[in-house]
């Protein structure tokens, strides 16, 4: 695995190629100098996208060299925020990582995990209850693609009760959100209930 963060290579000829600047000019293509990369992808509704999300986000950064993080629409689930709502919270949020590439989704996460050559999903868990139901996912990924792997983070501490429907519980009763949220996301609820 190679750490973009600080990779320079020298030409023949001494041209410094900086390998970050050049990883990223050419973000989806998932093959560096003959080096496989590490592609993971991080599925969600972010609604909206919490501290607890964050702490997930920045322990897999350390881990991949890719993550996409897919904002699914989930018009299922009704959510509080419309999907470029919910893009605009994530992206805000994690503009300070540059291996980072945001997207929404509507589709099955196996057949976008596919289109995207991203083989390892990472799912957060922060109680037993989180675990019953993101086992029967991972199953039932994988038995539509068995090259599908998922990979379970907890969150720190600290985070552990941080979810986005207690987010949306404390918004419908305008309660205090800036602890849970991050100041990007604060903002931009705010404007958005206006």
């Amino acid at each position: 695995m190679i750490c973009l963060a600080s990779k320079t290579i020298y030409t023949s000829d001494g041209v410094e190629i900086d390998l970050k600047e050049l990883w990223y000019s050419t973000f989806d293509n998932i093959t560096l100098l003959g080096v496989q990369m590490r592609r993971a992808i991080y599925p969600g509704t972010f609604d909206p996208i919490t501290v607890g999300h964050m702490d997930i986000i920045g322990r897999a950064c350390k881990m991949f060299d890719q993550i996409i993080v897919a904002v699914a629409d989930s018009k299922s689930k009704r959510p509080m925020f419309n999907l470029k709502e919910r893009i605009d919270m994530v992206k805000a949020s994690t503009k300070e990582f540059p291996n980072i590439k945001v997207i929404g989704f509507d589709k099955l996460l196996v057949d976008m995990a596919n289109e995207i050559e991203a083989n390892i999903i990472i799912r957060g868990l922060r109680a037993v209850s989180d675990f019953e139901y993101e086992l029967q996912m991972g199953y039932a990924n994988s038995s539509l693609d068995p090259e599908l792997e998922t990979i379970y983070l907890m969150p720190n501490l600290k985070h552990a009760f941080v979810s986005s429907s207690i987010v949306r519980t404390l918004l419908d009763f305008d309660g205090k959100i800036d602890h849970l949220v991050t100041p990007q996301v604060h903002q931009i609820i705010k404007e958005i209930r206006k």
